[in-house]
């Protein structure tokens, strides 16, 4: 691997709530608000990219586990931040805990866990299921 991979790596992701990242468009709901669905993918992504510089060649990370609660809904035009914090490693386990903030409100908290995984290894295996 690349740099020490160690609790305390810190990510964020700063969005303004588009129709596309609506509970309608996500069909999880009938509201024009932040969808849990697209929540979570930007949790996901704030975990991702915290821990994309410390991977060697040939490596990635994978979700295996979301555990959030979304507290308060998010109207479109409205600006949200996205923090997470690796809050545990061991071996090429990751756990992250997630923070998600509108301008007004705590939106959603939780748990995120990802695995290291080598990308050609995870994506033959998973296209190898075609064959099957």
């Amino acid at each position: 691997m690349g740099k020490e991979i160690k609790p305390g790596i810190t990510g964020e992701v700063r969005l303004k709530v588009d129709e596309k990242d609506t509970a309608v468009v996500y069909e999880s709901g009938s509201v024009r608000v932040l969808a849990t669905p697209a929540l979570i993918r930007f949790m996901e992504k704030a975990a991702l990219s915290s821990v994309a510089p410390y991977l060697g060649e040939g490596l990635t990370t994978v979700g295996t586990k979301v555990d959030v609660k979304h507290l308060a809904a998010t109207p479109v035009g409205m600006d949200v931040v996205i923090i997470t914090r690796l809050a545990e490693v061991a071996g090429k386990r990751l756990l992250f805990e997630v923070e998600a903030r509108d301008q007004v409100d705590l939106i959603g908290t939780g748990t995120h866990e990802r695995f290291i995984v080598k990308t050609d290894s995870f994506v033959s295996k998973s296209y190898g299921k075609l064959k099957k």
